[in-house]
């Protein structure tokens, strides 16, 4: 069943691609004249798991290098990034005299309205990002909300139902619906059904489901999809004299209506096999100057598992019990109290500082791992050559012991900038060549946004 899925999901994709082809060609037809724009085709980087330089990663090391040591041949490149670096330069020398100017602004009182205008002017454009976004391979290549995900997933099933009716209804009701323990109770319900039928073929009470009977109402109708399954497994609603005589709605198996009963077992493994519709997080990819990355701060509300408000008032009255008990609080109460306000979080923004100032920005979930976090700088570096991210503590961050930790154990939620460095190995051969002030590809660094 499994195979069949993945079967079923390819076909969708390849017919969506051909009608997103166009029209056909003549071979007659001139080559150029067919030629389309979408040469380039995205592909998926598979992550390669680092830990500690090996010969192969010396060899690939060593041929980095060489190429670093190429200068560009790209004048238009090498323009726009020298206006970059001047722009990050000046941003970082004025937010030096900033800094020395606000002990003294610091000083003066801010007037009511002034509170006030700053709370107006805080509008979601200050958003380190303006929400969470979803991929959903299985499907297509958009990049959407998750609410947006579930009602095309939705429709994106419905709409196969004509064509592949059984397949798709378990489909539906592992993905269109949220409780899980009653998915759980209502398969294996379907299941029971189907068995019983396989098992005694002749014996009609097994045949027929009173539709107001409690198991019924209770564990299967409110389930999506639960009836787009019983009607491909052969069943079909009608009225049907109760034992009182009075008609009632039942759903009454038709033999004639599946290929055969063993058909059913088919639906039964898939019911059992099936599982949900999976949604990858989108990183949000930003490339941002100094400035914007100080002006972007604020999470929208979908990083929260509650919402912001809930968790200002929690923080309130947290504070608020710990003046009034005064009491010592000793370091494993701390970092208990730590733990619990980071699982209020759901995602995280990861910021990685590079030496020109430039901020490369991901979002991540708060259970990823730092292997996740160093492959998605991995993958936006001009040159694959070993680095290290050290946390704001200084702390160096490692593949070798940290790989597998999440961000909640290291402690980077909800918001943190990683520091960047070339490893040591590389650090003086890359300090020596004329691509040294060189970190991101040039299709990263066109991301950076305009002030």
């Amino acid at each position: 069943m499994a195979d069949r899925i993945k079967k079923f999901f390819q076909k969708k994709k390849t017919d969506a691609r051909f009608k997103m082809a166009g029209p056909g060609h003549k071979l007659s037809e001139s080559t150029l004249s067919s030629q389309s724009s979408n040469v380039q085709c995205s592909k998926k980087e598979v992550p390669i798991k680092r830990s500690g330089l090996s010969e192969e990663s010396k060899v690939a090391a060593e041929a980095a290098l060489s190429r670093l040591q190429q200068k560009r041949e790209n004048p238009s490149f090498n323009t726009s990034l020298a206006a970059i670096q001047a722009q990050v330069k000046k941003e970082l020398e004025n937010e030096r005299a900033n800094q020395m100017s606000e002990a003294s602004a610091s000083k003066s009182m801010t007037t009511p309205s002034e509170i006030h205008k700053r709370e107006i002017e805080d509008v979601p454009r200050n958003y380190a990002a303006s929400g969470v976004y979803f991929k959903c391979p299985l499907i297509s290549n958009d990049i959407l909300p998750r609410d947006e995900w579930k009602k095309n997933i939705k429709t994106f099933l419905y709409e196969q139902l004509e064509e592949e009716r059984g397949l798709t209804a378990c489909l539906i009701i592992q993905s269109c619906n949220n409780n899980r323990e009653k998915v759980d109770t209502c398969v294996e319900t379907l299941c029971k059904y189907l068995e019983n039928i396989i098992t005694q073929p002749e014996e009609e009470k097994f045949q027929k489901i009173r539709m107001s009977n409690r198991v019924f109402a209770e564990r299967v109708q409110p389930i999506e999809g639960s009836m787009e399954l019983l009607l491909a497994a052969g069943f079909i609603q009608q009225k049907v004299p109760n034992a009182d005589g009075m008609e009632e709605d039942f759903l009454v198996f038709q033999k004639n209506n599946v290929p055969s009963v063993e058909s059913l077992v088919t639906l039964i493994d898939g019911l059992r096999t099936a599982e949900p519709i999976q949604l990858e997080l989108d990183r949000n990819l930003q490339v941002l100057l100094p400035s914007q990355a100080a002006n972007k701060v604020q999470l929208p509300p979908s990083f929260y598992a509650l919402s912001p408000e809930e968790i200002k008032r929690e923080q309130q009255l947290r504070q608020e019990a710990i003046e009034r008990s005064q009491m010592l609080r000793t370091k494993a109460m701390r970092e208990k109290d730590e733990i619990r306000e980071m699982r209020k979080y759901k995602f995280a923004i990861i910021r990685v500082r590079f030496p020109d100032g430039i901020l490369l920005q991901g979002t991540f979930s708060v259970y990823e791992r730092y292997n996740d976090i160093h492959e998605f700088v991995r993958e936006n570096l001009e040159h694959d050559l070993p680095f290290v991210l050290s946390m704001p503590t200084g702390h160096k961050v490692t593949l070798e012991e940290d790989a597998n930790k999440t961000l909640i154990d290291l402690r980077l939620v909800p918001a943190t900038i990683l520091t960047f460095a070339w490893h040591s190995s590389v650090a003086e051969q890359i300090h020596n060549s004329p691509n040294k002030d060189v970190f991101l590809k040039p299709e990263v660094m066109v991301l950076v946004q305009e002030v």
